[in-house]
C-alpha cells in the first residue's frame, strides 16, 4: 500500500492508522541514461491520520531498472520517504489527493559485495510531490493509483518518475454501518446516517434524527417532536381528528365556529350555537320566549324561564287576587260557601278560563275560637270547598291547590267578634312555582 494514500477514505481520527501494499513504476528522467521504465515490488507505507485531511507516513519501494546495451547492466533502485499528504476529498468513494515528501533513493548496477537496505554508497537525497486518486472499495479498503516527480540531488542519482498502484487497509474504531461515523462514536452504529447526527438516519429530511423523531417518516416540527401538523394548530396530524383545518385541544384538533362546544364536523348548525344533545343545533323554540319548547310549559305563548315558558299572570287576574274584597267569608264552624262567595268563586273561574296557563292556591283560616287542631282542621275543609266549587265549574284539578293555615295568620284581632268574623275567610294566593301562585 502506499503512504500516499494513507489518509483516504476511512482513515479518519477514529480509524488514524494505515498499511498498504502495491507494485511501483520507475522511469528515470535523465537523457544520459539509456534506461526503460521498469515494475518492481514491493512499495509499502504506513502511515496516521492528524487532522483536517493531513496525514504523516512513511514509504518504501523496491525496483529493478533495465538499462540500455550502451549501459552494460541493471539498476537496482530503492526508495525511503517521509510523506505529508492533503486528502480533497475525504470520506468520499473518489478520492483525489496530493502529497510531498523528503527522503532518500538509491541507484546502483548491483553491488553484491555489500550488505543492508542500501548495499551502494550511491545514496541521493530526494525532495518529491505529486498527486494521486483513491477508489473505495470496502469500508476499509481501498485501490490507489499516485504518481509523482522525484528530484535527487546527488550527482549519481537522477530525477525519476514514480508511479505506485495499490490497495491500502485502514483500521482503528471500525464503521459497521459505513456512513462514516465511526462506531466508537455512532449512536446508531448498525444503521447508515448522517455525521450531523452522530451517525443517525434523518428518513423524512427535516431535520430531526430518527432517532429522536417520533415520527421518523414524515416530515415535522422540532417542537413537536418531528411529527408534522398540517394546519398548525400545535396538534401533531395522527392525533388531530381535524389535520387540514386548525382547531383547539378541547375540540381534538377540530374547529368549533360557533362556540357550542360541538366541533364543526359533527355540528348540523356550525355556525349557530347550540346543544351537543340535539346535534349542535338550538333546542326549537316556537314562541321566541328563550326557553326551548322540550322545557316549555307555553311553547305556543311568549313567557319567562321563571315561569317555566309561560307568561306572568294577566294583570286582571292579579288584580282579583290581590282585592281585599276578594275574599269568601264563612260563618263560626263552617264550611259552607254563602252568595257572595259564589260569586267570587265565578269571578275567579271565568278569569282561570280566559288565562288557561294561571294556576292558584286557595288559602284557608280560621279564628282562634276552638282549638289550634279543630281550627287547622276546618282552615282546610273551608280551602277545600272553594277549591271543589272551581274544580266542579270545570278547571283542571292540577290547576288549584288547596291550603289550610288554621288560626296561625290573621288579618284581625281575635280578641273581638268582628274580628274573629273576618279571620274565618278563604282567600287567595300566587304559587309560586308559576306565574299565578
Amino acid at each position: 500500500m502506499l503512504v500516499c494514500a494513507s489518509t483516504v477514505m476511512g482513515q479518519t481520527a477514529e480509524n488514524p492508522w494505515a498499511i498498504g501494499v502495491g507494485a511501483n513504476i520507475v522511469s528515470i528522467q535523465d537523457d544520459a541514461v539509456d534506461a526503460k521504465t521498469s515494475l518492481g515490488i514491493p512499495a509499502l507505507s504506513i502511515s496516521r491520520y492528524i487532522i483536517g485531511g493531513f496525514s504523516l507516513g512513511v514509504q518504501y519501494a523496491n525496483n529493478s531498472i533495465k538499462e540500455g546495451a550502451s549501459n552494460g547492466g541493471d539498476l537496482d533502485y530503492y526508495s525511503l520517504d517521509g510523506i505529508v499528504k492533503y486528502n480533497l476529498g475525504e470520506g468520499k468513494s473518489i478520492s483525489p489527493y496530493l502529497f510531498a515528501g523528503y527522503g532518500y533513493s538509491n541507484f546502483s548496477e548491483g553491488d553484491t559485495n555489500s550488505d543492508g537496505m542500501f548495499p551502494s554508497k550511491e545514496v541521493s537525497k530526494t525532495v518529491l510531490g505529486g498527486a494521486g486518486v483513491a477508489f473505495k472499495l470496502t469500508d476499509q479498503l481501498q485501490a490507489n493509483v499516485s504518481t509523482s516527480y522525484r528530484a535527487a540531488s546527488e550527482n549519481y542519482a537522477y530525477n525519476h518518475l514514480q508511479h505506485i498502484v495499490g490497495v491500502n487497509y485502514n483500521f482503528g474504531a471500525g464503521d459497521a454501518d459505513g456512513d462514516g461515523v465511526s462506531d466508537k462514536k455512532d449512536v446508531c452504529p448498525d444503521v447508515p446516517g448522517l455525521k450531523e447526527f452522530q451517525g443517525c438516519p434523518d428518513t423524512d429530511g427535516d431535520g430531526i434524527p430518527d432517532n429522536k423523531d417520533a415520527c421518523p417518516e414524515e416530515a415535522g416540527k422540532p417542537e413537536l417532536n418531528g411529527c408534522p401538523d398540517s394546519d398548525n394548530d400545535g396538534i401533531i396530524d395522527s392525533e388531530d381528528a381535524c389535520p387540514n383545518a386548525a382547531g383547539s385541544a378541547a375540540m381534538n384538533g377540530c374547529p368549533d365556529a360557533d362556540g357550542d362546544g360541538v366541533a364543526d364536523k359533527d355540528d348540523q348548525c356550525p355556525n349557530e350555537p347550540g346543544e351537543a344533545a340535539n346535534n349542535g343545533c338550538p333546542w326549537p323554540d316556537a314562541d321566541g320566549d328563550g326557553v326551548a319548547d322540550k322545557d316549555d310549559l307555553c311553547p305556543n305563548e311568549a313567557g319567562d324561564a321563571a315561569n317555566n315558558g309561560c307568561p306572568e299572570a294577566p294583570k286582571a287576574l292579579l288584580d282579583f287576587i290581590g282585592d281585599e274584597n276578594s275574599k269568601i267569608f264563612f260563618t263560626a264552624s263552617s264550611a259552607a260557601i254563602n252568595d257572595a262567595g259564589a260569586s267570587l268563586v265565578s269571578q275567579l273561574v271565568s278569569l282561570l278560563r280566559k288565562y288557561p296557563n294561571a294556576k292558584v292556591t286557595i288559602a284557608g283560616h280560621a279564628s282562634s275560637d276552638g282549638s289550634a287542631a279543630y281550627n287547622q282542621k276546618l282552615s282546610e275543609k273551608r280551602a277545600n270547598a272553594v277549591r271543589d266549587a272551581v274544580i266542579a265549574a270545570g278547571i283542571d284539578a292540577d290547576r288549584v291547590d288547596a291550603k289550610g293555615y288554621g288560626e296561625n295568620q290573621p288579618i284581625d284581632k281575635n280578641s273581638t267578634r268582628a274580628g274573629r268574623s273576618k279571620n274565618r275567610r278563604v282567600d287567595f294566593a300566587r304559587r309560586v312555582d308559576i306565574a299565578v301562585n
